[in-house]
């Protein structure tokens, strides 16, 4: 089926502020920042990143089929004739401005999302629900930064019925410049939790920066944790840019309430209220942190005048991406074991929401509970003292063996009960080892960890041991 373009090149040109340097292309079915991803027909921006400038790779995109490419002044003679150029005086910014143009362009209800945990989840609940309404463009991975923003909005098609953005930070300003760009009509903040703490001075502090998202609404809707500590401070920062404030979780008083939650193999059973209408509904993951994430993107629903009851029903197929709760079973001696990959991030929220997950999971005959945890980072003076007060989490989750890896969690390792310590490595790397020889039929393993700790090595090496053919 051949690809409907996503800009012509004329329209490419005003966006961009650019000037063309050889053949003008024609159109592009795409953009991409990245050679390794990129399809033929994208529009190639050559991005300077911390590591490596995009300018090295434009011939590698042309060989792969780009249909142009935008550069900046100070490498167009060099490239001057590579294909089809958009010269520029500044990449990031061209960027930034395509990607507002699209916004301008299209008619679609948008939805920003922020929070400390869970916007990608979140942002991926709302992505499938509204799937089932009607044509819906959403931030792939988490594409939430300083690019991936302006570049999730370039992608957007301007025929789309739904927008869904997800929006990062990790100093105070970075999401109002974002949330600029998007220019949403409900905008979210899943919870407020102890992260980035090394550049921010509290937890206040932490709220402040995620209420900038409430800046780019011009009278719409703000959706917020009601179970938050910074409730009240979120919902007077959203009240001058919002016309209604919404809320969910399990207070009562919560226009969105969790009432039960019921973990079942592979998902869980929710009964809630939304507005006022008694629901029951399934999710196709396990996690009460999931559950009330649910109910944020139900609210979006609701917001954008949907059949609630049809929003919900969605639900069932929702899947946790690869490192975000995904769980596998994979095979050992005799039998086969539980892996839950939650290696992408962690923060001692989403560390004490995942110990919740393992606890709520009851291993098979024979079989033990293992936590495999790896530092959290960007945790600030703090670090130590965090990491140790998770002890009482990973025994309230009857952990059988506990296995930590990095200078911080030496910490937790020490604090926790000594019947279930297994071993305590200076990195993902050493620990691995004693983790795969302890693993045996009937075993439930989390893995857990900051993305910095590389913990995903570990979830990757038990995969090449145990079901080689799953290994990626």
């Amino acid at each position: 089926m051949k690809q409907e373009p996503l800009w012509s090149g004329l329209a490419l040109v005003g966006a961009l502020q650019a000037r063309v340097s050889g053949a003008l292309a024609r159109q592009a079915t795409g953009v991409s920042i990245d050679t390794r991803t990129l399809q033929p027909g994208d529009l190639f921006v050559a991005i300077k990143g911390e590591a490596r400038d995009g300018h090295e790779f434009v011939n590698a995109a042309f060989e792969k089929g780009a249909a142009a490419a935008v550069i900046d002044e100070e490498h167009a003679r060099e490239l001057a004739g590579a294909g089809p150029l958009f010269v520029v005086k500044d990449v990031q910014h061209s960027l930034e401005l395509l990607g507002m143009r699209a916004r301008d362009r299209t008619a679609a209800f948008i939805a920003a999302i922020t929070g400390s945990v869970g916007k990608t989840s979140t942002k991926d609940m709302t992505r499938l629900m509204l799937a089932h309404f009607g044509a819906t463009h959403a931030s792939v991975a988490s594409y939430n930064n300083q690019w991936g923003v302006p570049l999730s909005l370039a992608r957007m098609p301007a025929s789309s019925r739904f927008g869904v953005f997800e929006i990062g930070m990790n100093h105070a300003g970075e999401i109002a410049g974002l949330v600029a760009q998007v220019r949403p009509h409900v905008a979210v903040v899943t919870r407020v939790a102890p992260v980035h703490l090394e550049h921010f001075a509290s937890l206040e502090a932490i709220a402040d920066a995620k209420a900038e998202i409430f800046g780019g609404l011009e009278g719409g809707v703000a959706i917020i944790n009601r179970d938050d500590a910074e409730y009240e401070r979120l919902a007077e920062a959203a009240a001058p840019y919002a016309g209604h404030v919404l809320d969910f979780g399990e207070a009562e008083g919560a226009q969105a309430r969790l009432l039960s939650y019921k973990q079942i193999d592979g998902g869980c059973e929710i009964e809630a209220e939304i507005l006022g209408r008694r629901l029951s509904y399934l999710i196709g993951a396990p996690g009460k942190h999931i559950a009330l994430n649910s109910l944020a993107a139900l609210l979006i629903a609701v917001s954008f005048d949907l059949d609630l009851e049809e929003a919900a029903a969605a639900l069932v197929d929702f899947a946790p991406p690869k490192g975000r709760g995904q769980r596998e079973t994979l095979p050992v001696d005799e039998g086969d074991f539980t892996l839950i990959d939650e290696s992408y991030n962690a923060n001692p929220t989403s560390m004490r929401a995942a110990l919740e997950l393992l606890a709520a999971t009851a291993p098979r005959a024979g079989g033990r509970r293992i936590a495999v945890l790896g530092d959290m980072l960007e945790l600030g003076p703090e670090g130590g003292n965090l990491h140790a007060a998770l002890a009482e989490d990973v025994a309230h989750a009857k952990v059988d063996l506990l296995f930590t890896a990095g200078p911080l969690m030496q910490q937790l390792y020490y604090a926790a009960p000594e019947a279930m310590r297994a071993a305590h490595r200076a990195t993902a790397l050493e620990v691995e080892e004693p983790v795969l020889a302890a693993i045996r039929s009937g075993d439930v393993v989390m893995i857990k960890g900051s993305n910095g700790s590389r913990m995903s090595k570990i979830v990757a090496a038990a995969k090449a041991k145990f079901a080689p053919e799953m290994a990626s």
